[in-house]
């Protein structure tokens, strides 16, 4: 049996965290995503940290918990207000991805 990849296991735990949504997983932004009612919400990163979108207006409130911090693109550059990436020692149980899967389902478009 071959040992999961951080990006396995952070998936893992996001399926435990949505179960009994309706969710689609898709390939993008160097990742897992996870779609909520066609919606983009959060996505499990190669390097087991977590992209998760944000409410631009909760932004610096939520930025202060730790492994917070700016959601950057392989060229460095910020991936703008409504994203935000968690290191991967902030998501190593499920209430902490619950969290942060919660602030990504609340700031999806309505």
């Amino acid at each position: 049996m071959t040992a999961q990849t951080p990006q396995e296991a952070l998936a893992r735990r996001i399926r435990r965290v949505l179960a009994g949504r309706q969710t689609r997983e898709v390939s993008m932004f160097g990742g897992l995503s996870f779609m909520v009612d066609e919606s983009l919400a959060v996505a499990a990163r190669r390097d087991g940290s977590l992209l998760v979108r944000v409410d631009p207006a909760e932004r610096d409130e939520v930025m202060q918990r730790p492994g917070a911090g700016p959601a950057l693109m392989k060229s460095g550059r910020a991936m703008g207000d409504g994203w935000l990436a968690v290191a991967p020692d902030a998501v190593v149980d499920d209430d902490a991805v619950g969290f942060w899967v919660d602030v990504g389902l609340a700031a999806r478009p309505q």
